[in-house]
């Protein structure tokens, strides 16, 4: 009997493989796309560099994240792979950028240890009712390297992350599995 059934198991699991994938796609293009965005690079004064891009993916990557996070099995499993594909998708930009082979490695990993950070940093100040502590992380991460941040940007920036996570929140469940998501307006 369970030669039988295994076949067809196989096709479901198959089934759900194929829908993630879609699911995934569906997500990290919305996702680039948003990133792109140039608002954020014109009025927000996000730096247009490879960092500043970066950190424009990471943020809005995380804030889905943050709302699959918690939602069962199956989100779980389509964040791991949100996340896995924009790893192998930076991976790919710069060796397409002519990095070589050793350094490609550590420029993922850097990334990728950087994330950890940026997502406990969001996250927290995200749950804090304080503004003030998201804005301070995104001086840290988004602004970085921007010295000085233009007035108001940062207020700003803040305030569209929380849009983000707002409609993120009331988005269904069921459109962000079927890889739809909608983000806040980007300022302009």
């Amino acid at each position: 009997m369970g030669r039988l059934l295994a076949p067809l198991l196989g096709n479901l699991d198959g089934g759900s493989r194929a829908r993630t994938a879609t699911a995934v796609g569906g997500l990290f293009t919305a996702i680039v796309g948003q990133a792109r965005e140039p608002g954020f690079y014109r009025a927000l004064a996000v730096p247009d560099t490879l960092d500043g891009r970066f950190e424009m993916v990471a943020l809005h990557l995380l804030l889905v994240m943050r709302r699959l996070k918690g939602q069962g099995a199956e989100a779980g499993k389509l964040s791991q792979r949100l996340y896995e594909t924009m790893v192998d998708d930076f991976e790919k930009s710069l060796l397409e950028m002519g990095a070589g082979d050793s350094g490609i490695a550590r420029r993922v990993k850097t990334m990728a240890r950087g994330m950890a950070g940026r997502i406990r940093a969001y996250d927290e100040a995200l749950a804090d009712s304080d503004g003030g502590r998201l804005e301070v992380a995104l001086d840290n991460n988004l602004y970085g390297t921007v010295d000085p941040v233009p007035e108001g940007a940062l207020a700003a920036m803040a305030a569209y992350v929380r849009a983000c996570a707002g409609a993120l929140d009331a988005q269904p469940l069921e459109s962000l599995m079927a890889g739809e998501v909608r983000f806040a307006p980007v300022p302009a």
